[in-house]
């Protein structure tokens, strides 16, 4: 079982910054996929962005040019960064960490971003 803490949300005005933040207990070699979704009130959950192993990233056209994701490898700990810029109010939900190892996923308990208008 992947401990997955996340942190970093908070309330912001639009336009303002937030970074999140979740820690893998786990080592890199054993994650293929790490990524953050994201679930607005009445909307289905959707993803923002993921990085590979390899450190291939991919984003929502949404958050295209204002989020950046980025990862940092400890000896027995992966955490993974969501550099978030240029916050809009549509960017208001319930953001969750996810990570893929072999044919099983893991999620974190979410993270809350409100940007006020």
């Amino acid at each position: 079982q992947v401990q997955l803490v996340e942190s970093g949300g908070g309330l912001v005005q639009a336009g303002g910054s937030l970074r999140l933040s979740c820690a893998a207990s786990e080592r890199i070699f054993s994650i293929n996929v790490m990524g953050w979704y994201r679930q607005a009130p009445g909307k289905q959950r959707e993803l923002v962005a993921v990085i590979t192993r390899g450190g291939y990233t991919n984003y929502a056209d949404s958050v295209k040019g204002r989020f950046t994701i980025s990862r940092d490898n400890n000896k027995n700990t992966v955490t993974v960064y969501l550099q978030m810029n240029s916050l809009k109010p549509e960017d208001t939900a319930l953001y969750y960490c996810h990570v893929l190892m072999g044919p099983s996923d893991f999620w974190g308990q979410g993270t809350q971003v409100t940007v006020s208008s």
